[in-house]
């Protein structure tokens, strides 16, 4: 693993341009409507943060998970593997990419069939999850095939806590958990695609100390870093926040994933 973000393959290859994204998702948006896409995203990643949930993974793992989740839909159609499919893929790989150890297969498939069937019935009603162990392995040399074997990804959490220490202890108490949050939130959106780990953390740092009323304006003066870009983010972020605030998930994603571009090929 490099030993630090800018001699990285994710520094290298994987912070991506925000028009060449959208270039490789004219085909779902021929379909879909940017809303529409954007509610899917944050249907799967809620999925794969109860998935890492039950399984009791770290934090890390399921961050890791959500962001090759992102990179195989970045440069590929919603109807090349069904998400369905693509999501615990994406767990399965993550947990071992990050050490954690490998998720027994048989555990991975009953917690997939039990959160569909136990919270998820509404966007999949009837429907028990129809994915084997085999499918699943094979979809993981798929999805490295994919990101080209880049496995490294560097997350936000480890400079904010860096930067919350820098602040002091009292800062860093409060400013801390709720920013921590905003990360979290953060892999709802495209953030993790376009900018470095670290512009995420500063603007949810911002982000926090602004819904806390700390001025830290004198602090981020001092920073040799580009502001446009973490107000860029700040605007991704609130945007996702709206859009989630509005979305009656219950009500409508069943109706969004049934006009989803599907995969042609279906499990036997």
């Amino acid at each position: 693993m490099a030993g630090n973000f800018w001699e990285s393959s994710h520094c290298a290859q994987w912070v991506l341009d925000k028009t060449d994204l959208m270039k490789e998702r004219a085909n779902d948006l021929s379909v879909l409507t940017d809303e529409e896409y954007q509610k899917i995203f944050i249907f799967y990643a809620s999925f794969i943060q109860m998935l890492g949930e039950q399984l009791k993974l770290r934090q890390q793992v399921i961050a890791t998970a959500t962001v090759f989740f992102k990179r195989f839909y970045a440069k590929n159609s919603l109807n090349t593997v069904d998400p369905l499919l693509m999501a615990p893929t994406c767990v399965f790989l993550a947990s071992k990419v990050e050490e954690f150890g490998v998720i027994s297969n048989t555990k991975l498939i009953n917690t997939c069939s039990s959160i569909i069937k136990n919270h998820l019935n509404y966007a999949f009603p009837g429907i028990e999850f129809p994915y084997r162990t085999q499918m699943i392995l094979e979809c993981e040399f798929f999805l490295l095939e994919n990101m080209d074997c880049c496995l490294v990804v560097f997350q936000p959490y480890r400079p904010l806590v860096q930067y919350c220490q820098d602040l002091g202890p009292g800062l860093e108490d409060q400013l801390l958990p709720v920013a921590w949050k905003f990360v979290n939130d953060s892999f709802r959106s495209d953030v993790c695609l376009l900018y470095p780990p670290f512009k995420v953390a500063l603007a949810c740092l911002h982000m926090a100390s602004c819904l806390l009323g700390k001025d830290l304006r004198g602090w981020f003066s001092e920073l040799s870093v580009d502001m446009d870009k973490v107000q860029e983010i700040t605007k991704h972020l609130l945007y996702v926040y709206d859009l989630w605030k509005a979305y009656d998930e219950k009500k409508e994603v069943a109706l969004i994933l049934q006009k989803m571009p599907k995969p042609k090929t279906t499990p036997p």
